[in-house]
């Protein structure tokens, strides 16, 4: 076979443009392919790498938009609390309580007066305090508080049952989880509030939906198309919808409450329960002392005269503990003498 003439030639030709870097790939390029080959590399840097980690850090985009839009977002859930709270109000007093004082019995317009106006105040409070009252935060200062790690985010040690509110950028201690209709972080100082107020929300639109259905009916069943109609159907439809929606939030919060968890240490116990499973060992809380003993820490009853003044009444009373070191006595069981 012959050997073209021009083929040494050439071949240093591509040397010297080679070495000149007149072919070498843009910085830009290089730049972003070692970026995406690092990023590529750090989703497996280790064996103790899991789908979870892969996930989140996929998402990671994602989770950075919805913790935005619900931080700004907040301040209109609040006032859309306040609108709709309001609307009920203003129907109730100015349609269906002259309605009540001329058609019901003293012992039955006694106790709608009682009963309505309570659940107006503890609706008030509750809210407040729970919008108002700060989670609680770990201290960023040097102290001797013992910590089971450290935050990535924060850069500063994290206390037992402490974890990070992207939508609020710092810890929260106890965190249950970030609430938008409160434009707050539901944690352990305002925990109490927030359960109480989801409550008596609750009873006071099914005590709405209830006591309103007969009227709901007529209004619906009416020839004339009225304010008054159009209110009353608006006040039912909304309080009913609520009661359903709220009532299956707030039982799940109670079902959590009995046995010592956040929604958050939900997920990790249930975790816990599967990896411990499959080694032959049974996971127990440590922050469950009982469901009796929970609810009596979570409401801070400390003895019987509590559960009128406490529980009842608007009380704001401090919940049990500093929120920053946690008792373990996971097989206690007895009751506190309460």
């Amino acid at each position: 076979m012959r050997v073209c003439p021009g083929g040494p030639v050439l071949q240093k030709c591509v040397r010297v443009c080679c070495r000149r870097g007149r072919w070498r790939v843009p910085r830009c390029v290089r730049r972003a392919w070692s970026y995406t080959h690092l990023l590529a590399r750090s989703l497996c840097y280790n064996s103790l790498t899991t789908w979870d980690t892969v996930n989140e850090s996929l998402f990671e985009p994602v989770f950075w938009t919805a913790d935005r839009l619900t931080r700004w977002f907040g301040p209109v859930f609040v006032c859309l609390v306040i609108v709709l709270t309001s609307s009920i109000m203003l129907i109730a007093y100015l349609l269906i309580l002259p309605l009540v004082l001329r058609t019901y019995p003293p012992q039955w317009i006694a106790w709608h007066l009682a009963f309505g106006h309570w659940i107006i105040v503890m609706i008030t409070f509750h809210y407040y305090k729970a919008t108002r009252t700060p989670p609680g935060r770990p201290p960023t200062m040097k102290n001797d508080v013992p910590f089971v790690s450290i935050c990535k985010k924060c850069v500063i040690p994290k206390p037992a049952r402490t974890h990070h509110c992207g939508i609020c950028n710092t810890c929260i201690l106890k965190m249950d989880h970030h609430c938008p209709w409160l434009n707050n972080c539901v944690g352990h100082f305002n925990q109490r509030y927030f359960f109480s107020f989801c409550v008596v929300v609750t009873l006071g639109c099914m005590y709405c939906s209830i006591s309103g259905r007969n009227l709901f009916i007529d209004a619906y069943s009416a020839i004339e198309d009225k304010l008054v109609n159009k209110s009353i159907i608006y006040m039912w439809v909304l309080t009913s919808t609520v009661s359903v929606a709220l009532g299956g939030l707030t039982l799940w919060h109670a079902m959590l409450i009995s046995r010592g968890e956040t929604s958050i240490e939900r997920h990790i116990n249930k975790k816990e329960v599967k990896r411990l499973s499959k080694r032959g060992k049974v996971y127990k809380n440590p922050y469950n002392y009982g469901r009796l003993n929970n609810w009596k820490l979570f409401l801070g009853v400390e003895k019987r005269s509590h559960w009128v003044t406490r529980v009842l009444l608007p009380s704001s009373h401090p919940p049990c503990g500093d929120g920053l070191t946690w008792d373990f006595h996971p097989k206690r069981k007895e009751a506190l003498p309460v």
